[in-house]
């Protein structure tokens, strides 16, 4: 049995620093095991060892660690493992040698873990871990998965009911069709009648459209019943710029819906983040709004879903009243949150196949006139509750970037690499000769050449707010027509390294004065929320040197766009945490959508940026993607 007993000194396994070392671990999951053997009096080096892998797993994104499969198969753990370590010292090596029931013995037998009884899972210690199974959780994410379990389990079992007059609703709100089913008319009618709907789809596939609809579907019988007391509806996505997306799209679709005024005018064009609409308590995790004080609404929206991570949703679920309706929106197949846990992902599973039952299928081909029959199996509570949505309208299947998304999607990188190489006009590959290679300095530098120009071809006169405003909103959306995207940080084509040489490149061509610190048009990202400034983590603003209205000389400010499309200036001196943001993270561009993007490969084998990454980022743009790597020119 690996299990040696630690001097009483406290004293942590020589492996855990040695992995810290060599950049299989980090500091922060040695520290939690120090905290287990100081605080906690774990003298067990397999338990201590088994805690700082668990507490890895959830800096990798996961909720827990599962033991069958780490001790199995442990290189899946490290897909690609650090650069320069030697593979024979790592914890892949030592986690081969351990069998799980010398594992499951050392952390049942341990004062720091807690084991759920199933038939009481709620009588529980106050352990730091908790063994559910073969599953090693830190305790706060084993307690979000019962809260997100149990609360949406409420949910799915809560009385159905029917709208009436559904079928005349849904004629009014979509039009005829050709295709078979509609499924954005699915989902409306589906979420017509519970407590709780995701729905998921591609770019393009219309889930805003979908919603819009839906808002209208169910103000407009709430308001015949009781005009006087419309749905209290609150509209939210996890970032700042993901809200504005919304807000926008929902201000410039709502006109056009044929419903009375009066039930136009009942839908909200205000989106917020989730963090601001649950209220954040300083210094704290904590929310203002939790079970003991739930949110006063009717239905709850939430848009990029796939973006929101365990800890969120398990806030979001328990602040909500049992008779709140929840509706998640998101692509399943886009990037998880960079937080520990990929909700929507998970709930998802089989929403290709639908697996919608019987009882099901003659509910929506009663209430909407669709047939979902092909779609028809034995499915899951869980599974009725999800709509997939299939067409899409920003870009077709056959397209370039449409059939790239999907081969990538399916794992056909074979038939992924023969479209770049092809000559479909709106994807394309960039072989780069290595990672110093000019080109991608000036294909980036041209692509941020039109927001230069629109910031210096239209400067506003001095003293004028409205058309500085005006200015300042143009220069904002001229960026946004453009992103240079990366898959890692560091390195020469790495989000910082492509900032350096795309800033200096443009300091050459003569478009903006200096390439470090503050300057007229560098563009920013906010890292963290702001709340105090009322900014969030993803907010983009540029720099720009304006003078107000009594001021004698101008001075450089920083201009956001808030959801409602106003204007905010803020001196460089109040933003405490923003990046240079020529180029971003595929993970920071969740939420946005470019007219055109590159995106920067650092290795040469497309697969090894990772299905899901790939994915998201080519589908960010609208019209052209272009992805540069090292490789044969």
């Amino acid at each position: 049995m690996i299990s040696e007993a630690l001097p009483r000194s406290g004293q942590l396994p020589g492996r855990l620093h040695h992995w810290v070392a060599g950049g299989w671990l980090r500091g922060t999951d040695v520290a939690f095991a120090a905290l287990l053997a100081e605080d906690g009096g774990e003298r067990n080096e397999t338990t201590l060892s088994l805690a700082a892998l668990a507490s890895y797993q959830v800096g990798e994104g996961h909720t827990r660690l599962d033991l069958e499969m780490a001790l199995s198969e442990p290189e899946r753990l490290w897909p690609e493992p650090p650069e320069g370590a030697g593979e024979a010292d790592g914890p892949a090596c030592w986690l081969g040698q351990v069998a799980l029931t010398d594992a499951v013995q050392a952390l049942t037998g341990s004062a720091v873990v807690d084991m759920p009884d199933p038939a009481s899972p709620a009588d529980i210690g106050t352990a730091p871990m908790v063994l559910d199974g073969h599953h090693l959780y830190l305790r706060r994410y084993w307690a979000n998965e019962q809260l997100i379990r149990e609360a949406l389990d409420a949910r799915l079992h809560a009385p159905k009911h029917t709208l009436p007059g559904l079928r005349s609703r849904l004629d009014t709100l979509f039009p005829p069709q050709d295709t078979e089913p509609d499924w954005q008319r699915v989902a409306c009618a589906l979420a017509s009648r519970s407590r709780f709907t995701l729905i998921t789809g591609g770019p393009g596939t219309g889930k805003t459209r979908t919603v819009l609809r839906l808002l209208g579907l169910l103000q407009s019988q709430r308001m015949d019943t009781d005009a006087d007391r419309p749905l209290r509806i609150r509209l939210a996505a996890p970032t700042g710029k993901a809200a504005a997306r919304l807000g926008e799209s929902i201000s410039g679709e709502i006109e056009a819906l044929p419903l009375p005024e009066p039930i136009r005018t009942a839908i909200p064009r205000e989106v917020s983040t989730l963090h601001r609409l649950l209220g954040p308590r300083p210094g704290s995790r904590l929310f203002r709004h939790d079970r003991h004080n739930p949110l006063h609404a009717d239905l709850v929206v939430v848009d990029e879903a796939s973006m929101i991570d365990q800890e969120l949703t398990a806030r979001l679920l328990d602040a909500l009243r049992p008779e709140t309706t929840l509706v998640l929106l998101g692509d399943k197949d886009q990037l998880a949150s960079v937080e520990a846990g990929a909700v929507l992902g998970e709930l998802c599973e089989g929403a290709d196949a639908g697996h919608y039952t019987a009882d099901t299928v003659a509910w929506v081909a009663d209430a909407s006139g669709d047939d979902i029959s092909p779609w028809q199996a034995e499915g899951t509570a869980l599974q009725q509750h999800i709509v997939k949505l299939r067409e899409s309208r920003r870009f077709s299947a056959e397209s370039g970037i449409g059939a790239f998304a999907e081969s990538v999607r399916q794992g056909d990188y074979r038939q992924a690499a023969a479209l770049l190489d092809g000559d479909d006009g709106d994807i394309r590959r960039m072989p780069l000769r290595g990672p110093t290679d000019a080109r991608i300095d000036a294909a980036a530098a041209e692509g941020y050449h039109h927001y230069l120009d629109t910031l210096h071809g239209s400067r506003p006169a001095a003293d004028d707010w409205a058309a500085t405003s005006a200015w300042a909103r143009e220069v904002l959306q001229a960026f946004a027509a453009f992103q240079v995207l990366a898959v890692v940080r560091h390195g020469r084509l790495g989000v910082s390294g492509l900032n350096e040489r795309i800033a200096r490149r443009l300091r050459t061509d003569g478009r903006i004065a200096r390439e470090s610190g503050w300057f007229e048009g560098r563009p920013v990202m906010v890292m963290r929320n702001d709340y105090e400034l009322g900014l969030m983590n993803g907010d983009v603003g540029i720099c720009l040197e304006t003078r107000l209205p009594g001021e004698d000389e101008p001075r450089l400010r920083v201009a956001f766009e808030r959801p409602d499309q106003g204007i905010r200036l803020f001196l460089p001196s109040r933003l405490e945490a923003v990046e240079t943001v020529f180029a971003m993270t595929v993970h920071k561009s969740q939420g946005s959508e470019f007219r055109d993007v590159l995106v920067v490969l650092p290795r040469p084998d497309i697969r090894l940026a990772g299905r899901e990454l790939l994915y998201t980022a080519v589908t960010r743009a609208r019209r052209h993607s272009v992805i540069a790597h090292p490789g044969p020119s």
